[in-house]
């Protein structure tokens, strides 16, 4: 590692930054100056975050995750969070992180048009570990959740819970690009091999919850008999299941969903819910804890040989939703 003079130390243990505005870790004080028979001053390796503005409780809950973990390697991490409304404002906050003197850049690249900014940094050898998004970067790394293989276990879920045959609704989300039809293609392949003769029907909506409760309302008016319905999204979910409930509808007897959102999980274990199986596959946002930790590995000189880190789907439900319920979480 690098020597890092006691005052520079001092200054940035002076800095105090908030997420939103900008935000950062904490310093701790400086250690002993070498020349006074000390321990050499080592410089911590500076780690820009750079996330969305928060539109969905999972996004909030990935600048949250890896503020917590920047927190965790507070001793061998400076950290500074930016988040973005657009590519360009984006862009605008990957220069700062830039100037700022970020040794790497853990990245939620949202939008299209973060693909030449990105091979900018990275051909400025600043070392980018992407988050969930895949983008056309030379040399950029990734950490992700498992789009088909969340809709895989879906469908393994709905034909475990009511057979062969029924009538499943497909929520898709086609605006959500390669992460609703790698979703829905592992779940209607999975489903094609387990339950050749169900029957599907597939309607587009939105990764929210006031899409979920305004579209399966007229779902439910077009459809009057329901077993399943898969859902590629938890905040979609809980629309869909109050639509439900409003319109008194009991022939439904599973609901998927996607993310780890701790209200979904509080549902799951309701009381009033136990007639419906509630699942989420899980896509946890605290996934970008392991973008932080392969930022850092790359920074010690430990970059891995496989570029891209595919996160296993996990399964919950309400036999196990109450070992992942987290009061601290934001989503």
């Amino acid at each position: 590692m690098k020597l890092k003079k006691l005052a520079a130390l001092a200054l940035a243990g002076a800095m105090s930054l908030s997420l939103v505005a900008c935000g950062g870790g904490t310093t701790p004080p400086p250690s002993a100056d070498p020349s006074d028979g000390g321990d050499p001053v080592v410089e911590k390796h500076k780690i820009g975050i750079l996330a969305p503005a928060v539109t969905h409780g999972w996004v909030a809950a990935v600048a949250y995750n890896a503020e917590v973990r920047c927190k965790e390697l507070a001793d061998q991490v400076e950290y500074k969070v930016v988040t973005s409304n657009n590519a360009e404002e984006m862009t605008t906050q990957l220069d700062e992180l830039k100037t700022w003197g970020a040794d790497a850049v853990v990245a939620f690249p949202q939008w299209e048009g973060m693909e030449v900014p990105i091979q900018q940094c990275i051909d400025d050898g600043i070392p980018v570990v992407n988050f969930d998004i895949e983008i056309a970067a030379e040399g950029v790394y990734r950490v992700s959740g498992d789009n088909y293989d969340m809709g895989y276990q879906g469908a393994q879920y709905v034909v475990d819970k009511i057979g062969t045959t029924g009538n499943v609704v497909i929520l898709d989300v086609p605006t959500s690009g390669s992460v609703a039809e790698l979703r829905k293609q592992g779940f209607l392949e999975h489903l094609a091999e387990l339950a050749p003769d169900m029957k599907t029907v597939e309607y587009a909506t939105q990764f929210t919850r006031e899409a979920g409760l305004a579209d399966m309302a007229d779902i439910l008016t077009a459809n009057p008999q329901i077993d399943a319905v898969y859902s590629m999204d938890d905040e979609t979910s809980i629309g869909a299941i109050q639509a439900i409930r409003d319109a008194g509808r009991t022939d439904i007897k599973v609901i998927t969903g996607g993310g780890g959102s701790q209200e979904y999980f509080d549902m799951m274990l309701a009381e009033e819910n136990q007639d419906l199986w509630i699942e989420s596959a899980l896509y946890s946002p605290a996934m970008v804890k392991d973008a932080v930790d392969m930022a850092l590995a790359i920074l010690d000189g430990n970059a891995p040989a496989d570029f891209v880190k595919i996160i296993p789907t996990t399964i919950v439900d309400r036999e196990n939703a109450a070992e992942y319920l987290d009061e601290n979480t934001p989503y």
